[in-house]
């Protein structure tokens, strides 16, 4: 509760002086916080559910990446309302949360405190970068960079439906890669100086990969899911009951 607590009022703190500092109006001002807020709302919902109840060092790391995401969102927002494109306060914040990405797996693993539940607010947090980062890359280039930014809540909502989408996929060093490229791209994109047309063309590369990356990922879990289950042969009768 402490950790969850002390993440949204590192929010709130420079989400306000933020809001406040770029716009006037109170209505475009508190929508401006609430993007904020659901980011690192999600992020400390995802501490609450947990039974038991509890963070370890390596979630505090991830929590401060969802801090600066969020308040990456409140800039956005921000932005879009003041009618000015993306500036350096973003890309510092961005840049900041890809970098803490690289911290938290790894304390996890120094301090024995890796767990799935871990990982999921990892992942989910490198989801909600994304998002913000294609919703500020929008404004700039089209609304074609907000596929970038849906593509991972998109395979999220295909579990509901195909739950094969929701079994764990084997590691991939090419997957871990592709992620890492996305908000990098998109940071490259967003920097000031940098052409559009260039900036343009990192992010659509970024998107075809993207693509290319959850195509097979979707691929491999259906070819996991018809797999024979270890041990049966594999006749029509075993074929099929893999398939329930």
């Amino acid at each position: 509760m402490a950790d969850v607590a002390a993440a949204m009022a590192a929010f709130f703190v420079p989400g306000i002086w933020i809001s406040d500092l770029t716009i006037p109006d109170v209505g475009p001002r508190a929508l401006a916080l609430a993007a904020g807020a659901a980011v690192a709302g999600r992020a400390a919902a995802s501490i609450l559910r947990r039974n038991p109840r509890l963070s370890t060092p390596a979630d505090r790391v991830t929590l401060l990446r969802a801090v600066l995401t969020a308040c990456c969102a409140t800039v956005v927002v921000a932005d879009l309302f003041a009618g000015s494109g993306p500036g350096v306060l973003l890309v510092l914040l961005g840049t900041t949360a890809l970098l803490l990405d690289a911290v938290d797996g790894r304390v996890a693993r120094s301090t024995g405190t890796a767990s799935a539940a871990g990982s999921r607010l990892d992942t989910d947090t490198d989801g909600a970068l994304v998002l913000v980062l294609s919703c500020a890359a929008a404004a700039a280039f089209g609304p074609w960079t907000l596929c970038t930014g849906l593509m991972y809540y998109a395979f999220l909502a295909g579990g509901w439906f195909r739950p094969s989408l929701r079994e764990p996929l084997p590691p991939s060093s090419a997957r871990k890669v592709i992620g890492a490229v996305q908000p990098s791209a998109l940071l490259f994109a967003l920097a000031p100086g940098v052409p559009p047309a260039l900036g343009a063309v990192a992010a659509g590369l970024a998107l075809v990969l993207l693509v290319a990356s959850f195509g097979r990922d979707v691929v491999e879990l259906e070819r996991l899911r018809r797999r024979p289950p270890s041990g049966v042969a594999a006749g029509p009768g075993a074929a099929e009951a893999a398939r329930m």
